[in-house]
């Protein structure tokens, strides 16, 4: 059976891609099964370019074909911060809770109480050969300074895809229909599908 590292010690993360790909003849591995596996430097400036750089790095790592993914929230009073950034937006090693906080105090500075935002996915498939796969998803809401919901992870809380309701306060099952990472997900669920299922 194929095996693929996805690039990620995020357990939600890990668990959202294993449910997409389940029907599929190959064994997911999850980077926290690696002891002292080194990071990633993502420098790109899209998230593509890091994307792909990840599933690059961890295929030489690793041996094993890697999918990676590079995604982030881009909110448009803060002209598209913070993008790349989002998952360091308050420095390397950031939890959700301090780069929340950040994301609030740049709403502040701008005196914005809410923005158009859009989450967007990148996702790199990096076969032992060589192969690239890449897809792209994305999802268009509002980010507000008020959070609501438990659910989900990153900015969830904070992005509201309908006027009164958050990516928190929707089932996971939801999430995966609707979001950026299960649009890309999908799309690529659908190309490996047509590479490794007879």
């Amino acid at each position: 059976m194929k095996k693929i590292v996805i690039a990620s010690k995020n357990a939600d993360k890990i668990k959202e891609i294993r449910r997409v790909l389940k029907d599929m003849p190959i064994e997911i591995v999850s980077l926290a099964e690696f002891d002292n596996m080194p990071d990633a430097v993502e420098d790109g400036n899209t998230f593509e370019e890091n994307a792909l750089i990840k599933a690059k790095f961890f295929r030489e790592k690793t041996g094993m074909a890697c999918l990676a993914d590079d995604s982030g929230l881009k909110v448009e009073a803060l002209g598209g911060m913070p993008g790349v950034y989002s998952a360091r937006f308050a420095g390397y090693h950031a939890d959700d809770a301090t780069n929340n906080q950040k994301l609030l105090d740049e709403m502040k500075k701008v005196n914005a109480i809410e923005s158009p935002a859009a989450y967007h996915c990148a996702l790199a498939f990096v076969d032992t050969d060589g192969t690239q796969i890449i897809t792209h998803g994305s999802i268009e809401g509002i980010i507000k300074i008020a959070a609501q919901g438990n659910g989900g992870f990153g900015y969830d809380p904070y992005f509201y895809i309908t006027p009164d309701k958050t990516m928190a306060q929707i089932t996971t099952d939801e999430k995966n229909t609707i979001s950026h990472r299960g649009k890309a997900l999908r799309a690529m669920s659908e190309k490996l599908s047509a590479k490794f299922v007879p």
